[in-house]
């Protein structure tokens, strides 16, 4: 039987608040974490993107967290890009309303002065990238001393990223008694460096599999020709409610978002040389659905969190089953079900079979389409005529 909020130790006032939204039954990684969380333990969780665990430790620190002095924050929630920044303190900011707590996300590419100012008034929480912090306490405008929560969010992307070496210099920085909570796809290599040196006696939660997990998804490789591959997208992403397109460059990024334009399809690319203020206004208007498609590249598409994705596509395939799995956990999150399709040249034929053997993919066919086919447009339907196809 799964507990309710209340039964893990959620005060009333929280669980009305997440009834309002519609939240009333934990997912496993709450069910598993929050109990540690609320005893003040160091925590563990190994967790795939969409499993929860924003709540789960968000629910846990705004239970707990004390009001703040002006420049000294209680609480501290890293992360490794400024769109996931944002979400998370969007997730603990209608949270946090409800005891009067106050939220506030830091980041590079925005106003570092009010930023200062904002922190200099006295935040609760802070969410925040790591090299903004750095700046942050460089300049003395933030100081770590009361902080007595720290979770790490996405710790695997941070050493993905090279971030680790600044989050070990901000641990360094927090004061010294303060709970550690830490959440990653993996805990090896150099996320198991971070749990041994700066956690104490943690306990640790798994709510994924060893293995690739690619169950809850389902897969489409389709051969497709040079001169029709961008009308073949254009006819997958018509037939989806919000279809996110991954390609490998940034370049690639604007010029696909250009071309499905010329062909009536709506889209934003999202990459690093973007203004910050466009980001935001592609992802929010992605995750309002009134923006349907969105190309990104991997590293930018690692701070998008939206649910209800149901048409991942790979443009083009994947450096490796890694980089699928991390661009795929986009759709088929928070328990919904979604379709993931690649787009395979004559040339990428042998790579992508190679892949699909390491994601245990290997009886799926390689489906050769044209942008006419009325499959296109319906990629979740699909599986009975790939199967007759390739007979």
């Amino acid at each position: 039987m799964v507990p309710t909020f209340d039964a893990l130790g959620i005060s009333a006032d929280l669980v009305a608040a997440l009834d309002e939204q519609g939240i009333t039954t934990p997912f496993p990684v709450q069910s598993l974490t929050i109990p540690d969380l609320m005893a003040g333990r160091d925590v563990c969780g190994k967790a795939k993107t969409g499993s929860g665990k924003t709540l789960a430790f968000g629910l846990a620190v705004v239970e707990r967290v004390e009001p703040a002095r002006p420049g000294c924050p209680c609480a501290l929630v890293l992360v490794p890009t400024r769109e996931l920044a944002t979400q998370v303190a969007e997730e603990l900011s209608s949270l946090a309303r409800v005891r009067g707590r106050s939220v506030r996300a830091v980041y590079g590419g925005t106003d570092l002065d009010r930023q200062t100012r904002a922190l200099q008034r006295g935040v609760d929480i802070v969410v925040a990238t790591p090299g903004r912090l750095i700046d942050l306490i460089d300049r003395k405008a933030v100081s770590l001393a009361d902080v007595g929560m720290v979770v790490l969010d996405e710790a695997d992307r941070m050493a993905d990223m090279g971030f680790l070496p600044q989050v070990e210099w901000v641990l360094r920085h927090v004061g010294a008694r303060h709970q550690t909570m830490l959440f990653s796809a993996t805990l090896d290599g150099d996320v198991d460096h971070v749990v041994r040196v700066h956690m104490h006696d943690p306990v640790f939660h798994e709510v994924e599999s060893d293995r690739v997990d690619v169950d809850d998804m389902e897969h489409r490789f389709l051969c497709v020709h040079q001169m029709d591959k961008v009308r073949v997208a254009a006819s997958i992403a018509r037939g989806a409610e919000r279809c996110l397109i991954f390609v490998r460059t940034k370049r690639g990024a604007d010029r696909l978002a250009d071309q499905l334009g010329r062909e009536g399809v709506a889209a934003m690319p999202i990459h690093g040389d973007l203004r910050q203020s466009a980001r935001e206004r592609a992802l929010r208007d992605f995750s309002a659905g009134t923006l349907h498609v969105l190309v990104a590249t991997d590293v930018a598409a690692r701070g998008i969190h939206v649910d209800q994705i149901d048409v991942v596509l790979h443009y083009d395939p994947p450096a490796d089953h890694k980089a699928y799995v991390h661009r795929s956990g986009r759709t088929a999150r928070a328990g919904t079900s979604g379709v993931v399709g690649t787009l395979v040249l004559w040339d990428q034929e042998r790579d992508v079979r190679v892949l699909q053997k390491r994601l245990g993919l290997a009886e799926l066919p390689l489906v050769e389409v044209f942008s006419n086919d009325p499959r296109l447009g319906d990629l979740a339907g699909w599986k009975e005529a790939t199967v007759a196809a390739a007979v």
